[in-house]
């Protein structure tokens, strides 16, 4: 589903904004029913994708075969350290497991050290591999922008678009910050949006906020309060047709 030209409250719907969502179920003590649960709030709300743990994709493909919402994983999560061999190996098992999109974490350290042939090096491998074993795979680059300066993103921009892959994405949700408008705005203006996406993640828990970041130029999200901003959306779309006052939205 695809975002209307001009992007604000009056333009989207609850329908819209959920295909925006890739909803998180990322948290270390997250239990198998949770998972389960959540997968199956993904499937009511019929969001984009989930985003699970590599060692939860299979019960997360199982739980939301034939209802349209894509499985997704994280590679190198969250810190990005693993060598870019293992990093493949993760993104092909996950791909294999019923992944269909894959968020990887590039080597903050080697991006930061200046070694941006090394970088895109991993990105490429496992943005080749994986197409090669599934076309249709979504890779995304997650650059965690709160540990990079302005001249960094810019340069990881620039890795990914040579790499081939189809998303930068601001942040894990589990370092020092998340999504910003600045950030989504140049990440923006230094890939071509023919090819390269831009996805928020990190610290999105209103249905304002998001539509700021979509405003600013992201196409997908990563959240955990998916309900609640779905149902805030609903609520306020109601309020509007019956002609009763809501709280302003952007």
């Amino acid at each position: 589903m695809s975002l209307p030209a001009e992007i604000s409250f009056e333009t989207l719907t609850p329908e819209i904004v959920a295909k925006t969502i890739d909803h998180a179920l990322l948290r270390p003590d997250m239990t198998i029913d949770e998972v389960v649960a959540g997968c199956k709030l993904c499937a009511e709300y019929q969001t984009a994708s989930v985003c699970v743990k590599p060692c939860d994709v299979k019960i997360a493909a199982e739980t939301l075969k034939g209802t349209g919402v894509d499985v997704g994983t994280v590679i190198g999560f969250p810190h990005g350290n693993s060598p870019a061999n293992v990093k493949v190996f993760e993104a092909l098992q996950a791909l294999e497991d019923g992944a269909v999109e894959l968020d990887m974490v590039l080597n903050i350290g080697h991006l930061k050290s200046g070694r941006l042939d090394k970088v895109l090096g991993e990105i490429s491998q496992l943005t080749s591999a994986a197409k090669a074993k599934l076309p249709t795979c979504c890779v995304k680059v997650i650059f965690e922008c709160s540990l990079l300066t302005d001249d960094e993103k810019i340069a990881a921009c620039k890795l990914v678009e040579e790499a081939g892959a189809d998303y930068v994405k601001t942040s894990t949700g589990f370092s020092t910050g998340g999504a910003t408008v600045a950030d989504l705005k140049l990440m923006r203006a230094n890939t071509n949006p023919s090819t390269v996406h831009v996805k928020a993640s990190g610290g999105i828990r209103t249905l304002d906020y998001l539509i700021e970041c979509l405003q600013a130029g992201a196409d997908r999200i990563g959240a955990s309060a998916t309900a609640a901003i779905i149902d805030d959306m609903r609520a306020r779309k109601a309020a509007c047709s019956s002609g009763r006052p809501t709280e302003s939205a952007q």
